[in-house]
């Protein structure tokens, strides 16, 4: 059965899945374990996937918890390509749909697209690409 509410248990489900799926995936992977390992139980995921957990609760419920901006820790990791964030959407959307209902599912997706858009738009991307 999907959910059709957004609570601490299911954005907490929805981020462990998530991440699980990318430290699968040849894509994006290697940003991940560049940064935090490969251990999802290990101190540096933990701070991470918590992190995260308050950002879509933020995001979704208007949560106070989370605090800051999103991008910067991302700024380093390493050449990231417009398909980097669309292979990050897909993997995001895919477990969003087996967990959400349709209009739950859409609210998560604005917020990942806006939010993709926004990294792509800070790491000048696109005018990378053109040159």
């Amino acid at each position: 059965m999907l959910y059709d509410t957004v609570d601490r248990a299911k954005v907490e489900e929805m981020v462990h899945r998530f991440y699980a799926d990318v430290l699968k995936d040849d894509i994006l992977s290697p940003y991940f374990t560049k940064a935090l390992g490969s251990d999802l139980k290990s101190g540096k995921w933990h701070e991470h996937l918590n992190t995260l957990i308050g950002f879509w609760l933020l995001m979704m419920n208007a949560e106070i918890g989370y605090k800051g901006d999103p991008f910067p820790p991302h700024a380093f990791l390493g050449q990231m390509y417009r398909e980097t964030f669309e292979r990050w959407l897909m993997l995001f959307k895919n477990v969003v749909d087996t967990m959400f209902t349709s209009e739950i599912a859409q609210r998560f997706y604005k917020k990942a697209d806006i939010l993709a858009e926004q990294f792509i738009d800070n790491l000048d991307i696109d005018e990378e690409e053109e040159e």
